[in-house]
């Protein structure tokens, strides 16, 4: 049968491949995304706004960090059409082409000192093309892995492409962390800024030599020689577009990957961006002390990803799931009170255990989020179902932590601005299925027939 060749574990060596290809260009793609969020809270509020309040610098520097986030969803959107009608490869080629070319453009842009409201302009359409770019990487990097990965540890495989972010993270915030504790802060701010912004050149030439190397995914050309089967069976009938066929078969599970979103992407925005912001100017510690507290609990992170997303495979994706979120609500208010000490080793214990929580999220996500559409709609649903959400989550995180810090001067009304967003998440992820067992070629069988949440019984992969 077709969904049993589709299920038949790849080789070691081939998969290995495609979990490096995946893994690197995502954390370039998230190195390029997340620099620009720590330059935001750094040195654009003064390069590209100056003459403001410092918060109000501030604010419009996340401002035109978030508008990356506006431009994920049309992203997701394109890439996840064409990723649905051409296949995944050729779009995650062009997303690390468009992310790289944008992020070392950053690093030669004039500031508002040489060119005045053309800097900030110029500014924000390159974040534009940033967020285009990644609204198509997320879900074609993790589908590659899922569609060619061992069934019986997808959960695992396919927590690696997850492990890009706090990689990137990793790799941004270790960069500019070198910088700050080697150049002056004159000399910083002048020139040494651009310098993580240029280094992207040569991250995508490394990245473009890996992902050109592997294949496409086989449940993917399993489909599509399927489609184009019943085609010349039904007599030629056009094929319905990716997003009409996600919205009529899959609506349901677009909004609870939406809601599934909602506590991952506000708390790891504010845990991360935010903090740099939150601990300077209220808790009294310095830029440098704060970078390397990110540093080392983004390592962390990394680390536990694997691990979250291996348990996935034996107890399930809800459950794992369930706990980052409730974790993750549970700990903003003593999240804070570490960093309102002041202490390095408070700092770090506060987002350490703050990402490991997050990690609790962001690992099965991606098995989750695969397993919930059929193959020639997968990228779009899936895409969609992250993208969007971000819009909401992710993208005014920074942004309204910022606001409601300058409005009450406190971090309770942040607490509880990440403790609604799990709740959210609890209640989504409450009322889906449970995805472990499900084959990605046997979603395919009832999709064309039955609507979201009516699919037939999920057959456990042998």
């Amino acid at each position: 049968m077709a969904s049993a060749a589709a299920s038949a574990p790849p080789t070691p060596g081939n998969l290995k491949r495609i979990v490096a290809a995946s893994l690197i260009g995502t954390t370039i793609e998230w190195y390029d995304f997340f620099l620009y969020g720590s330059a935001a809270a750094l040195v654009f509020n003064k390069l590209f706004f100056p003459g403001s309040d410092p918060l109000v610098g501030t604010l419009l520097s996340f401002l035109t960090y978030a508008v990356g986030f506006a431009a994920r969803p049309l992203g997701a959107l394109v890439f996840g059409h064409y990723g649905d009608r051409l296949g995944r490869k050729k779009l995650l080629v062009l997303s690390l082409l468009l992310m790289g070319g944008a992020t070392f453009a950053i690093g030669l842009l004039p500031t508002h000192t040489t060119v005045g409201t053309a800097a900030p302009v110029l500014l924000t359409t390159l974040r534009l093309v940033q967020g285009f770019a990644l609204g198509g990487e997320w879900g074609g990097a993790v589908l590659l892995v899922s569609e060619h990965g061992d069934a019986r540890r997808r959960g695992f495989w396919a927590s690696w492409p997850q492990t890009g972010a706090p990689a990137g993270q990793l790799l941004a915030t270790g960069v500019l962390s070198l910088l700050t504790a080697v150049l002056s802060d004159a000399a910083f701010g002048s020139w040494g800024w651009r310098i993580p912004f240029l280094l992207s050149g040569v991250l995508v030439i490394v990245g473009l030599w890996i992902r050109l190397s592997v294949d496409e995914s086989p449940v993917f050309q399993q489909a599509l020689a399927q489609a184009e089967a019943r085609r010349a069976t039904k007599g030629g009938d056009a094929e319905k577009l990716p997003l009409v066929s996600v919205l009529r078969h899959h609506w349901r599970d677009v909004l609870i990957a939406m809601g599934a979103r909602m506590a991952e992407n506000i708390s790891y925005y504010v845990i991360t961006a935010f903090i740099l912001v939150y601990a300077t100017t209220s808790a009294g510690v310095s830029k440098q002390t704060a970078l390397n507290a990110v540093l080392i609990a983004s390592a962390v992170h990394f680390a536990v990803i694997p691990a979250w997303g291996a348990l996935s495979d034996r107890i399930g994706r809800r459950p794992v799931y369930l706990l980052g979120a409730a974790g993750v609500g549970l700990w903003m208010f003593p999240f804070f009170w570490l960093i309102d000490t002041g202490g390095f080793g408070d700092l770090v214990l506060a987002v350490t255990i703050g990402l490991v929580l997050h990690g609790a999220m962001y690992a099965p996500q991606a098995a989750f989020f695969s397993e919930m559409f059929a193959t020639r709609m997968r990228y779009s649903g899936a895409s969609i179902g992250a993208q969007f959400a971000s819009v909401a989550a992710g993208a005014p995180a920074p942004l309204i932590a910022t606001a409601l810090l300058s409005d009450y001067g406190s971090s309770t009304p942040i607490a509880l601005y990440v403790i609604a967003a799990a709740v959210l998440t609890l209640i989504a992820v409450g009322v889906a299925k449970e995805t472990r067992d499900r084959d990605l070629a046997q979603v395919d069988a009832s999709a064309d027939t039955e609507p979201a949440g009516t699919r037939a019984a999920d057959a456990r992969t042998a």
